[in-house]
């Protein structure tokens, strides 16, 4: 179900739902004078549903909590060289491009360890008390990924040997795909969020660019601007549980999957495109503070650590997006 609403204060409509597991908003902002053309209220709702297909058909290709997705299709035929969608094949490129950049630290394979640990159902849905061994030992992932995860990009077709996850970026890659449908459809002026991945195009009003506040900090404290870009944020806050005595969380090192670290609440990186941000947010999450933020100068990358304590530290990139 969508629930759509119009404002008269910025004339934009906004709609809220539910799908990839996630919470989705989305706000179109209807013609302001900064705006080169204006679009009407119906069109504005129509792009909008279209934009809930757009999710739900990808959560049909990426979800491993489905038995009929694509990617339930490709971990049920190891060894065998299978011919995929786009969709899947470009974002199969991408965690390999993002297993290279990373040095390892993202690495698709991670989904064993993640059901080891209980992580084998839509995190609202899942009783990780049950089923879920008090000990366990969990092996360093093995190998470089393009010896598991063989792409050809003439056949179109993907030949895996160990089981592969890809929700690390397909939310982040399905908010880039919204946000292009809306480009496509005329509209300037919008943001696509996908609980956090978020893609921002314009203007939010007729003088101001979209302004993104940061979980766990006070927006008096600090918010951020982005302009025509995405942005996502990665952490360990909302999905982590216990086994036995053990506290484990979602992001799974596949360099130490027994060390599930603590050092950082939240890392939230901007980049062009929000799937290179979710990406990389992951990533610096696992290097922890001190590794990551030396990667991010290193590389550019514009990030903002949190700490539990509160503290903030900014690589030097993403000083240009403070407010």
């Amino acid at each position: 179900m969508i629930h759509m609403r119009n404002s008269t204060i910025n004339n934009s409509v906004t709609a809220d739902f539910r799908a990839m597991g996630t919470d989705v908003s989305v706000e179109i902002v209807l013609g302001h004078p900064v705006s080169k053309g204006t679009r009407g209220v119906f069109e504005a709702q129509e792009t909008i549903n279209k934009i809930k297909n757009i999710f739900s058909t990808n959560e049909k290709i990426f979800s491993r909590f489905r038995e009929d997705s694509e990617l339930a299709k490709i971990n049920t035929n190891l060894g065998k060289e299978i011919v995929v969608s786009e969709k899947m094949f470009e974002v199969l490129s991408l965690c390999i491009k993002f297993y290279d950049l990373s040095d390892g630290y993202f690495d698709p394979r991670i989904i064993e360890v993640l059901e080891r640990i209980g992580y084998d159902k839509d995190f609202k849905s899942n009783d990780f008390n049950s089923d879920v061994e008090k000990k366990i030992n969990l092996e360093k992932i093995a190998g470089d990924l393009q010896e598991d995860l063989i792409l050809n990009s003439e056949r179109r077709t993907v030949l895996v040997k160990k089981r592969i996850d890809t929700t690390g970026i397909a939310k982040g890659y399905t908010v880039d795909e919204a946000a292009q449908y809306l480009k496509a459809q005329g509209f300037e002026d919008y943001i696509v969020n996908g609980s956090g991945d978020i893609m921002a195009s314009g203007f939010s009003d007729e003088h101001s660019v979209w302004r993104i506040g940061i979980e766990g900090l006070d927006d008096s404290k600090l918010m951020l601007k982005l302009e025509n870009e995405g942005i996502a944020t990665s952490g360990i806050s909302r999905k982590r549980w216990r086994i036995g005595e053990k506290k484990v969380h979602h992001l799974i090192n596949p360099k130490d999957p027994e060390n599930f670290s603590y050092d950082i609440k939240t890392v939230t990186v901007i980049e062009e495109k929000t799937v290179e941000a979710d990406g990389r947010a992951k990533v610096l999450v696992l290097m922890g503070k001190e590794k990551g933020l030396e990667f991010a100068n290193k590389n550019n990358i514009k990030a903002l650590f949190l700490d539990y304590r509160g503290n903030v530290y900014l690589s030097n990139e993403i000083k240009k997006n403070i407010l």
